[in-house]
């Protein structure tokens, strides 16, 4: 088999992010068959799950960076995504993130990786900038928004999600 080499490993303290791999698949098209995945593009069917999961892993060939997959740091397991992303159609590079496990999410994990994937994009990629891309009415996105500090800037509409409001991250310099 073949795997994604060059891709950053990013450790938090209960987390690390990293690149995509082929066990992930099933953990991720788990999520986007359920209804909690409604917020991105789902449910969808497996076939479209494995596209979705080439994307992602493409987004990394092509960009140079992607979203990481964020893994429990004692079992990596795979428990979701987080990290810069900008696929075709967006109005600017985001740093996106989603969890895939009910049992995940309220612990605070998409905050730490979300918040790590932004110093990445920060310091590393070097953008001055990122905006996070939030459907209407997913109100738990949105507080995390605001949770990172981010501040409304606006409405876009995608033509497979519908209409999204753009939160604008803090810049490098206000993180200092």
């Amino acid at each position: 088999m073949i795997a994604l080499t060059g891709i950053p490993v990013i450790d938090t303290p209960r987390l690390r992010l990293r690149g995509p791999r082929v066990e992930d698949f099933e953990v991720f098209a788990g999520f986007l068959a359920s209804p909690r995945s409604a917020h991105v593009g789902g449910p969808v069917p497996r076939v479209q799950a494995w596209r979705s999961f080439g994307h992602l892993t493409g987004h990394w060939v092509l960009r140079g960076y992607s979203m990481f997959i964020l893994a429990d740091r004692d079992t990596d397991r795979a428990l979701g995504m987080a990290g810069p992303w900008f696929p075709e159609g967006w109005p600017e590079r985001e740093i996106g993130w989603s969890i895939w496990g009910e049992g995940a999410e309220g612990k605070g994990l998409a905050h730490e990786a979300a918040t790590a994937a932004r110093l990445f994009a920060y310091e590393t990629l070097g953008w001055p900038t990122a905006i996070s891309l939030i459907v209407q009415g997913n109100a738990r996105s949105e507080a995390l928004a605001r949770r990172m500090g981010c501040m409304p800037e606006g409405d876009f509409v995608h033509e497979t999600f519908g209409k999204s409001r753009i939160f604008r991250h803090p810049g490098p310099e206000a993180l200092q």
